[in-house]
């Protein structure tokens, strides 16, 4: 894990996710040197000071694209357009509930990340899902060379990650060239269903889930056959029980187990374990829809997998890294232990040898989601060669 402020793993973990994302290590100093003392400080006055600087980056990059623009050269001007987006999403996810300009900060990070998409001419197309009177928004990205309908894998977020955040990382574009399509969602309680809908997490993600396959199935360039789910982090929950309760889907992988949520909150109010965002008990009670910490604490006594996964029928991957400072590496055995009725279940721990130790591999995902993307290849009738 690349560790700028030693002090403050939060805001590390902020910028290894925007490397993965395709953040350049100069404009990462430049936005981190001026904040040493920062991040010493308190959520409040911390997280304004990492927003300042990263949001004036972005502001730069726009205003450099913008003179690519006029120039003509459209393919330049969408990378920085795409880097720009990047680094308000960074400081954006670090924001508490409320904070003033924050909603007007993720809609510019959008904004960006579109324009980047649509002048880099990269092949991801932003979909809406019906769902209850409101929708669901995702990326669709179409696999490489597709003969007739292709075999497509939905992605779903954690706690606090977005479909913009998934896309970046890399795995739509690692299964694109395996065969395989991607539909990266921003589900209930994430991205612009909780921010743009008002629609809470719920811990029955097939209640969400259901609908997605029904979308899937009535685009005829999907094989309705085989649709595969991914959930990273908190997805680790989300995806095996949608895969355990909708049974249309025809295999499941998690990029990081998260098998007794309910386990992990009590050991964070006991100090116990990192936490992934400030204003981190804030910021549940709003992504759950609970008016209080206490009336949270109830809604997670749901969010488990006991008597959850041994429903699972169908191929099921479980990864985990080796030294996840966030989720207990024994949950993950616990995930595999009892997927007793699945065909064919596996365990991959990341270790120190392939990368990719942390949460959810944040500090290096490039070797466990390219694992990810063969083994869902093989599953799903793509290709690894």
């Amino acid at each position: 894990m690349f560790r700028y402020f030693p002090t403050n793993y939060v805001w590390d973990l902020s910028i290894n996710l925007a490397i993965e994302m395709g953040a350049r290590i100069g404009e990462i100093q430049e936005m981190c040197a001026p904040l040493k003392e920062a991040a010493k400080q308190p959520d409040a006055a911390g997280t304004q000071a990492f927003r300042d600087t990263w949001q004036k980056m972005a502001d730069k990059l726009s205003g450099l694209a913008e003179e690519d623009e006029a120039r003509g050269r459209m393919l330049s001007a969408g990378e920085k357009y795409a880097r720009a987006a990047t680094y308000l999403m960074t400081c954006e996810r670090l924001q508490a509930h409320g904070a003033s300009g924050r909603l007007e900060l993720y809609k510019r990070s959008l904004a960006l990340f579109h324009k980047g998409i649509e002048l880099s001419k990269e092949r991801c197309q932003r979909v809406e899902i019906p769902y209850e009177g409101k929708h669901l928004s995702a990326l669709f990205v179409p696999a490489e060379g597709a003969q007739g309908p292709q075999p497509v894998l939905v992605q779903v977020n954690g706690l606090d990650s977005t479909k913009e955040l998934k896309y970046r990382v890399g795995l739509p574009a690692w299964l694109a060239k395996r065969g395989v399509a991607s539909l990266v969602v921003d589900q209930p309680g994430t991205g612009e269903a909780l921010r743009l809908q008002e629609l809470t997490a719920r811990y029955d993600s097939e209640h969400w889930a259901s609908p997605v396959v029904d979308y899937l199935e009535s685009r005829s360039d999907v094989d309705a056959k085989r649709i595969g789910m991914e959930g990273v982090s908190l997805g680790g929950y989300y995806c095996p029980r949608a895969v355990a309760f909708e049974p249309r889907f025809a295999c499941g992988v998690v990029w990081g187990a998260n098998h007794d949520w309910r386990d992990v909150q009590k050991r964070r109010m006991e100090k116990e374990g990192d936490f992934p965002v400030p204003h981190y008990w804030k910021h549940v009670c709003w992504v759950w829809g609970a008016k209080d910490t206490e009336e949270f604490m109830q809604i997670s006594e749901n969010v488990h997998l006991d008597g959850v996964v041994e429903k699972i029928k169908v191929p099921f991957l479980v990864t985990h890294g080796e030294k996840d400072s966030q989720i207990p590496l024994k949950w993950a055995h616990r995930t595999y232990e009892q997927l007793v009725n699945s065909p064919s279940r596996e365990l991959k721990v990341f270790t120190e040898r392939e990368g990719g130790v942390q949460h959810s591999s944040f500090d290096n995902s490039i070797n466990a989601g390219q694992y990810i993307a063969d083994w869902v290849a093989e599953q799903l009738g793509g290709r690894v060669a």
